[in-house]
């Protein structure tokens, strides 16, 4: 009769089955995509947030696999539960999802923490460059939010559940959010929206405190403004160095010294041991009045006329630019190859290409094309310099995609061309116009720009600079830097013959870690082939 009493009261309680498993569902997300709270196990996620003792759990202890699917405008992540245990697929790749939280009071109803995502592998923190949304708004699955300025480009941040904006966190213009942090609230119910007016999120009240923590930094400055305020410990002080004639004094008050004509030997050391230091110096200057003919000339050099400038923000994509070359500078040991290559039969074989487009009402073919398919075909003929350094292994790529580096008013843009020794030169050029365009607009999505094995920088077309060294792109092991041709005399067959060519100089920048010298060279040979005979590019 007892085991019968206790399947009824059980059979009654699998009415809420379906509310279990969504909360079961949305506690799964919090575990695994809060990045700002202490982890938990199961059985604390569900006692917390869900109140529900073991017994009334075991309808959900025996479900299936529960697929949760989280967007965020180009990443796609997927996380399921099965059989109790977490399961992550190899492309979870965004650091931050919405987490869903469950409100401690009767004031807060269950919401949704919508953080900053990572839009890319090497995003930390990120800009709200323009809300789509406003509170109260009613969002749905694929809507887009607000628009994320990335360390690369402005992508769209996609909502990924049904509900209402309660509370916009990070305002339009917010700047320098970390990954993870707050962002914005939704809620399920429209009523519920006003309740999260004042609303704080748990993330930054922690991060408080931390910073109410450097109080401990005033009795630094006592100690150290203690010895210079009293006067009177001066006379017992000089008893401590008996080192005879030797005055001990730090470099600065040497200096200071120096510049006012002041005998250390007539000034008694407050510092450590005796030691005479700045506020000796200064002290001994004012009490003997040659402080006040020692400041006047200073105050007459300060009277030279100020310079007129502008401080101008750091954009986020300046910010990367900075960081990326500087390590790239600091750890990876450049080394520099240059070539001249004749490119006569380069652009007689362009112009008869172009006459063959403008008849046919299609795009001209510009010379950095021909340079970006040379180049890939070189890379396809000397794979090692199609590679990548680690600390366990140099990986060579087998896909050879090719950045091309692109100037904007908001930076320097690198798109990349990919598979591009398979592609012809039409389909190149194509796609670079596009994503060029599409970087001057400030529109790049993290496919157009990553995945690249290989940079192309052309200085020489465009502004016309004879020659230049590029930084290599981390962690990519080589960047070609592609002077303005230019036309040459070359000796003629006789002793006083004499031709004219044109020739475009060409620096590979390699890694050496990776790419030897002989081996960089050996890819040098094989473009230089390439664009001095260019009718083997179309074989």
């Amino acid at each position: 009769m007892a085991y019968a009493s206790r399947i009824i009261n059980h059979s009654k309680k699998l009415k809420d089955v379906s509310t279990l498993l969504r909360r079961e569902n949305a506690a799964t997300i919090r575990y695994y995509s809060n990045t700002n709270r202490a982890p938990l196990n199961r059985e604390d996620t569900f006692n917390s947030r869900l109140g529900y003792p073991p017994l009334e759990r075991i309808s959900i202890c025996s479900t299936s696999t529960l697929p949760v699917s989280i967007i965020f405008s180009t990443t796609r992540s997927n996380l399921s539960s099965a059989m109790g245990r977490p399961i992550f697929g190899k492309e979870f790749s965004c650091l931050m999802q919405s987490a869903r939280g469950f409100s401690s009071g009767s004031d807060l109803p269950p919401h949704q923490e919508i953080g900053m995502p990572s839009l890319s592998p090497t995003m930390t923190e990120g800009n709200i460059a323009r809300w789509l949304k406003k509170e109260g708004d009613k969002v749905a699955p694929g809507e887009v939010l607000c628009e994320v300025e990335t360390d690369k480009a402005t992508v769209e941040m996609e909502c990924m559940e049904e509900g209402y904006l309660a509370k916009i966190v990070k305002a339009e213009g917010s700047k320098e959010i970390q990954v993870g942090e707050v962002i914005a609230i939704t809620v399920e119910d429209e009523e519920d929206i006003g309740k999260f007016k004042d609303y704080t999120p748990s993330s930054t009240a922690d991060a408080a405190p931390t910073k109410a923590e450097p109080t401990p930094a005033p009795p630094k400055e006592e100690k150290v403004k203690q010895p210079s305020s009293p006067p009177e410990p001066k006379a017992s002080k000089p008893s401590t160095p008996p080192t005879g004639d030797r005055v001990f004094a730090s470099p600065l008050a040497r200096k200071l010294a120096e510049d006012n004509n002041v005998p250390l030997s007539d000034i008694e050391g407050t510092g450590p041991e005796g030691r005479i230091v700045k506020a000796d110096i200064d002290e001994y200057l004012a009490s003997s009045g040659k402080g006040a003919t020692a400041k006047p000339s200073k105050s007459t050099d300060s009277k030279a006329p100020a310079l007129d400038y502008v401080d101008i923000p750091h954009s986020q994509i300046r910010k990367v630019t900075a960081s990326r070359l500087a390590f790239s500078k600091q750890t990876i040991p450049h080394y520099y190859l240059t070539v001249d290559t004749c490119v006569d039969k380069l652009m007689a074989l362009r112009s008869q290409l172009n006459s063959f487009k403008e008849a046919s009402g299609g795009k001209r073919i510009s010379v950095n094309d021909l340079v970006v398919k040379a180049a890939a075909l070189a890379l396809r003929k000397v794979p090692q310099c199609n590679s990548s350094w680690t600390d366990d292994y140099i990986r060579q790529f087998k896909n050879v995609n090719i950045n091309v580096a692109v100037q904007t008013e908001n930076g320097l843009y690198v798109p990349v061309v990919k598979d591009a020794d398979r592609k012809g030169l039409s389909t190149i050029g194509e796609e670079v116009r596009l994503l060029a365009q599409k970087a001057k607009e400030n529109s790049l999505k993290p496919e157009d720009y990553e995945g690249g094995t290989f940079t192309v920088s052309n200085l020489g077309g465009p502004f016309g600079i004879k020659q230049f060294c590029a930084v290599v792109n981390p962690p990519q092991a080589a960047i070609l830097a592609v002077g303005s041709a230019e036309k040459r005399v070359v000796p003629g067959n006789g002793p006083d013959q004499f031709n004219f060519a044109s020739y475009m100089p060409v620096t590979l920048s390699c890694d050496h870690r990776v790419v030897d010298g002989a081996i960089g060279a050996e890819w040098l040979k094989a473009f230089k082939g390439y664009i001095e005979n260019p009718k083997s590019m179309l074989l």
